[in-house]
């Protein structure tokens, strides 16, 4: 059986979504003993090419197509069909966004990883804003299937999108393989990771953080890592003007063998996001075992629980009150880190790839019964 995954996601910067089709692909490959699949990674882009080993074990098909290109014509004409582009044929092909991959024959299926650019496009790329809202709900009800990373975001799918529970599956990111730590840093940081953009609400972090230097003078340095979206300019220049000058690191995006050494360095992790579909970064930093602060929305409590602290993303000074706490507090640290680990353990890739394999024999019973 033959399975072709739309990796564009993760062809540059593997981040959030990317990182997600890796991984999974990763998982896949590492337990397809006894499975009888051929598991093929797509992509398309005019001048970034995928390297035919990215990922042993997985074919590569890399296509010389304007990326942007290939979207319009697929997400708005559904054509050409993946086969032409693709030169083979499938039984099934899957999307890492909520829009379908046009196909003659294969069953379909799309990757719905939040609805956050249903209810604030304005936070969102060009492209997004132009066909994810006018499409997403019909795709995702035409699609065989429907994949999404929580079970927050699966209940939004089913009560949105109208798309029935028994097409929904849930495959959660996995913790990754990394080292726990047993001591913290000496010199440890407050530490965000994810992409520099609107939805991750860095305004009030940033708030929070001149509010918290203000009591404690000698705070540990917040360090902003991440790819600055367009959008991210007021951030970037906040940062690198007083007060905050001098106490605030920007070192750009972290490649993934990179990751593991910034969370080793962290302190107290932050994610202030409005939403999330699952937050990823929150996973890795409880597998290292460090603190989390996490806002109290989308599926972030789902993915913490007992294991963080929560604050209402649109109060600083809430925000600023337990960053102060942490950073007093080691006993405090000691007992969120040995609940980080403990809740990083329900998280497995092998599992989510278990997971996914069952949504594909999902999408070919509702393929056969759709064709009559």
């Amino acid at each position: 059986m033959r399975i072709l995954l739309d990796y564009r996601p993760a062809l540059r910067q593997r981040t959030g979504v990317g990182e997600y089709a890796h991984e999974l692909a990763r998982a896949l490959v590492e337990t397809a003993s006894g499975h009888n699949e051929e598991l093929t990674l797509f992509s398309a882009s005019w001048k970034d090419r995928l390297r035919p080993d990215v990922l042993p074990g997985a074919t590569v098909i890399d296509r010389r197509i304007p990326n942007q290109l290939l979207n319009l014509a697929w997400h708005r004409w559904e054509w050409p069909p993946v086969e032409t582009v693709a030169g083979a044929g499938f039984a099934i092909v899957q999307t890492f966004h909520p829009l379908l991959m046009p196909t003659r024959n294969a069953a379909q299926l799309v990757t719905i990883p939040d609805l956050d650019f249903l209810d604030h496009p304005e936070r969102t790329a060009r492209e997004i804003r132009r066909d994810y809202p006018a499409l997403a709900g019909d795709h995702a009800r035409r699609a065989d299937h429907v994949v999404t990373i929580s079970e927050t975001t699966a209940a939004a799918i089913r009560d949105r999108l109208q798309v029935p529970a028994d097409r929904i599956t849930v495959c959660t990111p996995g913790a990754p393989a990394w080292t726990r730590r047993e001591r913290e840093p000496a010199n440890g940081c407050l530490l965000f990771l994810g992409t520099l953009e609107p939805r991750k609400n860095l305004g009030v972090l940033l708030d929070a953080y001149e509010r918290l230097r203000q009591h404690l003078p000698d705070a540990p340095p917040l360090v902003l890592a991440g790819r600055a979206s367009e959008a991210a300019g007021d951030i970037l220049d906040r940062a690198q003007r007083a007060p905050l000058a001098g106490h605030v690191e920007l070192p750009g995006y972290v490649p993934a063998d990179a990751r593991e050494a910034l969370y080793q360095r962290a302190l107290v992790f932050i994610m202030p996001s409005h939403d999330e579909g699952f937050g990823m970064p929150v996973l890795e930093a409880m597998t290292v075992g460090v603190p989390v602060i996490a806002a109290n929305r989308g599926a972030l409590p789902e993915v913490a629980k007992g294991a963080a602290r929560f604050f209402d993303p649109d109060d600083a000074t809430q925000l600023a009150a337990m960053l102060a706490d942490l950073v007093a507090s080691p006993n405090a640290r000691e007992s969120m880190r040995e609940a980080g680990w403990q809740r990083a353990r329900a998280f497995s890739w092998h599992e989510s790839a278990a997971r996914l394999r069952h949504a594909w024999a999902q999408a070919q019973i509702a393929q056969r019964s759709r064709r009559g």
